[in-house]
């Protein structure tokens, strides 16, 4: 374990990009804060790269925090400072941590505390694509042992542990019926995995690439439809063939995962709506949606969203990680944090099929 550091190393957001083109990245240095009494300062080991770290350096989503900022929030990595009973301690820093002291932690929904700090968003300055990072130590998840390389780990403070959060909204339970759109993609092969640990009866995925496609049905996914090329009603089609093959009913109580925030998959997870239905929001766009209102009424369904999710979680997915119920080395590849402009460049042209998980190499 590395001592203290005088300065923290970092890649910060110096400009917001907007309409898609990238703003700027500029390596420098931060000083380390003074430590509250609860805080600790974590040694990074790895940051994945989020499409909402895309979004904020794209397409000027807004942050908390303005820039200059550094971006990134699924983060592993060591205490090494701090509160005396976390320090040489790997942990997982929750990509959302709750202020557990007002109406909405009482609600036990402080995921979406408004009081939340995130890092690369609303944690002053600080976030992950840095070489350490100063975090309140009430919500981290300790790693008691270590089944994968640290790094790795990273990958469940978010892309993992959302999807988990979006079952517990949708109130998923065994024999379950779930739809994922976006089954390929960073959150979707996780959406998949978690709701089959769960105890869902068939999983359907709907995404555009083949090859991905193919690969869901290993982990996870039992039947797949590529939506590429067709309409509504060829993918729904496709989707009456498979329930009618699985001997389950094509428009009673399914749980429909919406992971791709595409225009395109937010038009399909709508059209599969039916009686006793839940959709749940779980990826990010900024593109509007038609859809009437009147159908949830007559359906008696649900349209739910979801934000991140809860530091109390995060243990759940950790544990069905470590027992091989979600596999996470197929679907993360890791790069040094120098090439970080070159990775955004490349996740923002779709080029990647694998997270991108960046280990600090200052």
């Amino acid at each position: 374990m590395a001592g203290i550091p005088e300065v923290i190393n970092t890649w910060q957001m110096t400009e917001q990009g907007k309409g898609g083109n990238p703003g700027k990245l500029t390596k420098t240095t931060i000083p380390v804060p003074e430590l509250a009494e609860d805080d600790v300062l974590v040694e990074i080991a790895g940051c994945g790269v989020c499409h909402t770290d895309l979004g904020f350096f794209y397409d000027g989503v807004p942050t908390v925090n303005k820039p200059p900022l550094t971006l990134g929030h699924e983060i592993a990595g060591t205490v090494v400072a701090g509160k005396s009973d976390y320090i040489g301690k790997n942990v997982i820093i929750p990509a959302v941590m709750p202020c557990n002291n007002c109406p909405i932690c009482d609600q036990e929904r402080g995921n979406r505390c408004l009081a939340q700090k995130m890092p690369g968003n609303s944690l002053g300055v600080y976030g992950g694509f840095s070489s350490h990072i100063p975090v309140p130590s009430g919500d981290l998840c300790v790693l008691d042992e270590l089944k994968h390389p640290l790094s790795h780990y990273a990958v469940i403070a978010d892309a993992a542990t959302t999807p988990y959060q979006a079952a517990m909204r949708a109130d998923l339970k065994k024999d379950d019926l779930v739809v994922v759109t976006g089954v390929t993609g960073g959150v979707g092969v996780y959406m998949a995995q978690i709701a089959k640990a769960l105890g869902a009866k068939v999983v359907v995925g709907i995404a555009r690439n083949q090859a991905k496609l193919d690969r869901a049905l290993s982990y996870g996914t039992d039947f797949i439809i590529n939506s590429k090329g067709k309409d509504i009603k060829e993918v729904k089609g496709e989707f009456a063939g498979i329930c009618k093959q699985a001997g389950v009913p094509k428009n009673v109580g399914w749980k429909i995962f919406e992971c791709t925030g595409s225009g395109g998959g937010q038009e399909i997870a709508l059209s599969l709506i039916s009686f006793l239905s839940k959709m749940v929001v779980v990826g990010f766009g900024l593109q509007p949606n038609k859809y009437m209102l009147s159908k949830l009424m007559a359906f008696d369904a649900e349209i739910i969203g979801t934000w991140g999710c809860l530091p109390k979680y995060y243990n759940n997915v950790l544990a069905m990680v470590h027992e091989g119920k979600v596999e996470i080395e197929p679907f993360l590849e890791t790069k040094p944090m120098s090439t970080i402009e070159q990775v955004f460049e490349d996740q923002h042209a779709g080029k990647f099929d694998k997270r991108q998980v960046l280990e600090p190499d200052f």
